[in-house]
Formats: C-alpha cells, structure tokens, sequence
C-alpha cells in the first residue's frame, strides 16, 4: 500500500466529526456540525464541520481543510506524525519505505542531536536544582522572585563556571561532539573542546512540542555581553521560533491575541502572572517567518517593547511585518518607568489587562511618535513627515483603513487629501517597476474585482458538485476561465473527480494543493453546499460564463481608452496592444 492508499484508507475509516468532537464541543446544524473555533477566541459558534465530505472550516479565523489539516494545526505537528497519531487510531498499519544510505545517516545524525540537547537540558536543570555551584543562580532566581513552579515550566538551568562539564558528559554517553558542535553549545579551539556557556543561568529555547532546539545564556552580575543565545543550527532556525512558543499556543489559539515582549524575564513574569498568550524574541527582531507563524494562530498582535529608541524602532519594523501580512497590530503603553515586572508587582494583572484593553493601533502610535519627534509646523517638515509616513502607508491593505488613515494623517499635517496622494504617486514611480504584465493592465475598480472573485468562486463550486460541469468545462480551456490563484484548484478538482456522479476524493483533493491558503478556500467554499443543491446548473454555469466575458469586455473598454491618449510609437501602447488581442482571445475561447 502506497502512501496516498494509506492517507485515503485512514480517512475514510474515521469520522471528521468524532475527531474534532474530542477537541470542540459540536452541535448539529443542518447537514453540518457547529462549534467555537479552537484556533482563535470566538463566543458565537463559526466553526463548521462538513462530515459528507469531510472537511472543516472557521468562518471566523479563515481555517479549514481535511482530518489532517486539523490535526497538524491543533497538535502542531508535521503532516507525517499527524499520519501517524490517526493511522493508529484507525488501525491502518503504515508500510514506510526502505531509507536510502544517506536518509539514515541524516535521521541518525537528527536523532543523536535531538538526544545531545535533550542531554544538555537536563544537565543545566540538574545543575541549577541539585548541585552545590547551582546555588547562586538558585539565589538569583529566589531575588527575581522567579517560584519553582515558573522555573519547571520553563526548564531553566545553570551552566557552571567550567568549561568542560558539559564536554565531560556527552563524551561519558558517547555522544558525537562534532554533532554537538553543529548545535553551537561546544566548541573546537586551540586547546581543544570547550563549552559555550559557562557561569550563566540557561533559558531553553524550544519547539511547538517542548522541545530544546537552542538556549539563552544570562549573566547573574552587570557584566557583558548579558545574553549569549545559541548560533542557528539543524535545529534551530531563529526566523521561525519564538520563545515561549510552547506554553502559549493554546491560549493564543482561545483568546486570539499574541502578546509580543522582548525579554525572556518579561516573558517569565507575565507567566507567573498567569498571563499565558505571550511570546518573546530570542535575541533578535521580529521576522516574516515569525509573523507568518503568528498569523496562524492569533488575530492581532500586541506588541510590548521598551519604551527608548532601540524599542521603538523595534515596534515599527514589526508594525511593517504585520501590516505587510495584513495581521492587525497593537502596541500596549505601559506607564512611564515600568516594566510588565513592575507593573504587575505594583498593581495586579487587572491593571495590565486594562493596559492591553487599551492598546493603540500600531499605525496610530507610530504617527504619535512621529509628530512628537518632527511637529508638523512648516512646509519642509510636512514634507519630509509624509515621506517617512508614505511608506508605512502603503503596506495597509485594507481599502477602509487606508482611507481613514489618509484622512487622519492629513489632518495631523494641515494638507489636503489631494496633496497627500500627488506624494503618494511620486514615490510610487520612483520605486522599481513591476513586471510589465502586471504594471500595464487595466486597474480594476473593487467592485468589479469582487464579482470576478465571486463569479470564479461558484465556478469552483460548480465544478466540485456537478459531474455535468466537469464535462462542460473540459472542452474549455482553464487558464481562461480561471485567475493563479483559482486555477490550480479547479485542475485539482477535474484530476481527482471522475466524469461519472461521483465528485472529487475530499482529502486527495486536498493533498495536491500545496499552500495552505487554497486548502481553506476550497473548505470554505465547500463546508456549506445547501445552495447548491437542486439548482439549476446550466443556468448557474451560462451566468458564470456570461460574467466572464463582461469582465474581458470591461478590461477592452479600458484599454481602447488608454489607447486613445498614447502615441503609436510607444513601448506603453505596443503592450496594451498585445495586452488587448490576448482578452480578445480569451473571450473568444469563452
């Protein structure tokens, strides 16, 4: 049995349902199930389960796909070991193929390293907790008022003052010190092997499963450097972990905020607060990878760094990710000279929750600090705010928001609406063009753009639900029906489904598509079929079609006016001319 009969014998063994019903409370409602979302904070049910063809979407939050997709999400765990946890439940045996020479010696050398840092963890813990050089971390942690409990949970430990106990005790379980130097927690110098870390409390840094994958190091005086944290490795890909990751997945997941902090010791006192939605930076700033795992979990971010100049460069670069990524962004202003230490020891975790309650958008922040900084009070000042502003500007992708926004920003600097998008248009020129293809097609109003997206969408519904469809559509050609990102979604669609009345295979559907995005778009297309049913087809198809030559029609219109105002001659009216004969074509096909 290959692996694709595996994935469909274990799906079609258990029930969507009764999975999901093991981590969501679900109700029937209609043909579906209903409940809250595990994977955002939600109090009106948006979750639905389609147990016909076993998927699932989150009208709320935007996830969705098969069996698997909710496991690997729920469990964070890779597509393999989510295989794995539902073949054993399923009582499918899996048949693993044989691994080539160098697949097993990369999975030996993946486990000997795991083992080294499972190793190194509990000889730092065991350090701290049990041996005599231990005490004066012990000390330190009692002062940071940092209980037993807080530093279980985290795991933290000690490295002592020598440089070879670390070195001592791999080579006493014969594990390979070349591997642990890959890790980045020993290293080879002229008098041989030594430890990183020395004299330094341990912070680990793990995965979503808890485990060590890199460590922290912090000094217990004034000296420098105050941190050291371990080089990426194997393991460890800075870009894509945060600290804390592990013991705030789950109530990220239920309140839908991520709380983002600096400091490992910021991190460890909103824990023991009980405030469990918060991650920290590993010594680093905030990646595309960090926002990108974020976003999939979280609705917003709050972000929490100091108040200097440093901290508020910090904020505005992660802003710009965030806005980039069109995750919602908040930064929480804590009082002046406090910490969320201090203001928790001073006044409770209610007044830091009123302190998140009234987090600024980040974008409303960064004009506040900007204005504070440079006032608005001459024409040179106002232009040189818009140019600091206009590029932060144009990563909001919410046509609302950016209108708001551009209204407010004019206020704040004393110009017209006017004014400010003649700025707009003049950086836009200045930076680098897009590929012609792109940069010389007609712009399409929002509202036309919309029924483009709607029309492709019931063409896809169509296509999943009805074999007459299917049939229609395979004489047609489907590059000129459907846009990138719709297309690769109806091929799958017309691969996996036979031209008789049974529609698509739902999870080997899902398989094929490679980005999660097109997962949860076919789920949510798909969770809900009732509109669907005893329709009409042909004329539900003819009406699609229609709007697809409206669409190319429009497109024409605004190309022969465009052509209108060009000179011949013209690289620009040479490119819409192409442009033009290729929508004619399209429409002819149609």
């Amino acid at each position: 049995m290959n692996r694709n009969d595996t994935v469909r014998e274990v799906a079609e063994r258990l029930s969507i349902a009764e999975v999901i019903g093991e981590y969501v409370s679900l109700k029937r409602s209609g043909s579906n199930f209903l409940g809250l979302c595990p994977f955002h904070g939600e109090k009106t049910p948006s979750f639905n389960v389609n147990p016909a063809r076993e998927i699932f979407h989150c009208f709320g939050c935007g996830a969705g796909g098969d069996i698997f997709s909710f496991v690997m999400k729920i469990e964070g765990i890779s597509f393999p070991e989510a295989l794995r946890k539902l073949a054993a439940r399923a009582g499918v045996a899996i048949e693993d193929r044989p691994l080539t020479d160098a697949e097993k010696q990369l999975k030996t050398e993946r486990d000997q390293q795991r083992t080294i840092m499972l190793v190194t963890a509990e000889h730092y813990r065991d350090t701290l907790t049990r041996k005599p050089e231990g005490a004066a971390a012990r000390s330190y942690l009692q002062e940071r008022e940092v209980d037993p409990e807080t530093s279980a949970a985290y795991g933290l430990g000690f490295a002592s003052e020598r440089r070879d106990t670390l070195i001592q005790l791999l080579k006493a379980k014969e594990l390979p010190l070349e591997l642990a130097e890959q890790l980045g927690i020993i290293r080879k110098g002229e008098r041989g092997w030594y430890d990183l870390l020395h004299n330094r409390l341990i912070f680990p840094i793990r995965d979503k499963q808890g485990q060590p994958i890199g460590f922290a190091g912090r000094v217990l005086d004034s000296s420098l450097p105050k941190y050291i944290n371990s080089p990426e490795s194997p393991l460890y890909r800075k870009s894509s972990v945060l600290f804390g990751v592990d013991l705030a997945l789950r109530d990220i997941r239920q309140s839908g905020t991520a709380i983002i902090v600096e400091g490992y010791f910021d991190h460890l006192a909103l824990y023991r607060a009980g405030i469990r939605n918060a991650l920290a930076t590993c010594g680093t700033a905030l990646t595309d990878g960090h926002i990108g795992l974020l976003k999939k979990h979280a609705q917003r971010v709050c972000l929490l760094f100091d108040g200097d100049n440093a901290g508020r460069k910090a904020t505005v670069r992660a802003m710009e990710l965030c806005l980039e990524q069109a995750l919602p962004v908040y930064v929480i202003n804590l009082p002046q000279g406090e910490d969320p230490d201090s203001l928790l020891q001073k006044h409770g975790v209610e007044a830091f929750n009123q302190q998140v309650a009234a987090a600024k958008p980040a974008f409303e922040q960064f004009l506040h600090w900007l204005l504070a900084k440079t006032p608005a009070d001459s024409i040179d000042q106002r232009v040189r705010l818009m140019d600091e502003i206009i590029p932060r500007f144009q990563r909001i992708k919410d046509p609302v928001e950016r209108d708001l926004y551009l209204k407010e920003i004019c206020r704040l600097l004393g110009i017209d609406p006017p004014s400010f998008r003649r700025r707009l248009a003049g950086q836009r020129s200045e930076q680098k063009q897009e590929p012609l293809q792109t940069a010389t097609r007609p712009a399409q109003r929002p509202a036309q753009r919309d029924i483009v997206i709607q029309t492709q969408e019931t063409l896809l519904s169509l296509l999943a639900t009805y074999p007459e469809v299917r049939q229609e559509l395979q004489a047609l050609d489907l590059t000129q029906l459907f846009d990138q990102q719709h297309l690769p979604l109806a091929q799958a669609i017309l691969d996996t489904a036979s031209s008789d009345q049974e529609g698509p295979i739902w999870h080997d559907l899902l398989a094929r598509l490679e980005q999660e995005e097109q997962k949860e778009l076919v789920a949510r297309l798909l969770v809900h079929d009732q509109h669907l049913a005893n329709i009409d087809w042909r004329s539900a198809l003819r009406q699609c079609l229609k709007r697809q030559k409206e669409k190319e029609t429009g497109g024409l219109k605004q190309i022969a006016l465009r052509l209108a105002t060009l000179p011949e001659d013209s690289e620009e009216y040479q490119e819409l001319l192409k442009l033009a004969d290729q929508l004619r074509n399209k429409k002819s096909a149609l």
